[in-house]
């Protein structure tokens, strides 16, 4: 299952400011159950939004999807995303990213910091989109991760490296996060972001087995 915390509202608030309209989306599975990103959750977020920026400034629609990493459930937003500027996701990392990809046109934000993933055992195949660092970085990089989509997990653009066509150059048959990122951003009009430097994460400030405790409202 996976494990998340609810960002700072300063920071919430900062990261949705210049828009108008915001769609609050919660995550019916894994959020729900450490109680961060469920229906309850996304009300009282929306609330609190409400009251800090005033009704007359700001417009918050809520909804739950069962599963944000799943495409599908997230294309039933598709009605309601078209009426919004911007989506404030309390969902994982995974989640964050579908609804980026899903929605292209319009800017998705993380509500939560996925700290940790608790893999289930047993068959199956799982591809990597959140290495769950406690710091989400999303909002900067049009919802692709570049700790886990880069091979080098580099947080200030493309290696040197980057082959011909996008591709990266440790893995030719992956495309370049970096070059994702860039097409991403471009199709929202925020290419500014890639002009700012962000300092390296300290990976061995991470603290190992992750530990969460639930407070109940």
């Amino acid at each position: 299952m996976i494990v998340a915390e609810r960002k700072p509202m300063e920071e919430i608030k900062e990261m949705i400011a210049p828009g108008k309209k915001i769609l609050v989306v919660g995550c019916g599975t894994c959020v729900t159950v450490c109680w961060v990103g469920g229906e309850k959750e996304v009300g009282i977020l929306s609330s609190q939004l409400r009251l800090s920026f005033g009704e007359d400034k700001i417009s918050i629609r809520e909804a739950v999807v069962e599963r944000q990493c799943e495409r599908e459930m997230v294309e039933e937003l598709r009605d309601k995303v078209q009426e919004v500027d911007a989506i404030l996701s309390m969902g994982c990392g995974a989640g964050v990213q579908t609804v980026a990809e899903v929605f292209e046109e319009r800017p998705a934000f993380p509500a939560l910091n996925t700290t940790f993933v608790g893999m289930p055992e047993g068959e199956g195949l799982w591809v990597e989109m959140c290495g769950a660092c406690g710091d989400c970085f999303l909002d900067r990089t049009g919802g692709i991760c570049p700790v886990v989509r880069c091979a080098k997990g580099l947080l200030n653009g493309p290696c040197g490296g980057t082959r011909k066509g996008g591709k990266c150059e440790i893995d030719p048959e992956k495309d370049c996060a970096w070059v994702l990122i860039y097409r991403r951003l471009e199709k929202q009009e925020r290419l500014d972001l890639m002009r700012k430097y962000y300092e390296p994460k300290n990976f061995r400030a991470v603290k190992r087995p992750g530990k969460v405790q639930a407070m109940k409202a």
